[in-house]
């Protein structure tokens, strides 16, 4: 399934606007993520722990959106855009919504 962020691609056109489809992930650093996390912040340096969490909460949230505009019959996702929050005690959670628009090319 081609996914773009662009509202339309070069040399295929769109047959058919099939809908918006959405897709959210939630996923948690634990204690240990935290304090590494924290060690890299006092010495430098980019945080790969952090950087594989977003990673996997992204793919996860990518995936489903797939899933979903397949559902509906698109071999395409339109507009993709994807938008990262912290939520809950202490910004503990990383939440991944990902939108876009199901087009059948």
């Amino acid at each position: 399934m081609i996914t773009t962020t662009t509202n339309s691609i070069e040399g295929r056109p769109i047959q058919q606007y099939l809908g918006i489809v959405s897709a959210e992930t939630i996923i948690g650093a634990n204690i240990f993520k935290d304090l590494f996390a924290g060690i890299r912040d006092i010495v430098g340096g980019r945080s790969g722990t952090y950087e594989r969490v977003i990673q996997e909460a992204k793919s996860t949230a990518m995936q489903e959106l797939m899933g979903k505009a397949q559902a509906m019959g698109a071999n395409a996702v339109v507009g993709v855009d994807l938008d990262f929050e912290t939520i809950g005690s202490g910004g503990s959670m990383l939440m991944v919504v990902a939108t876009g628009t199901a087009v059948r090319i």
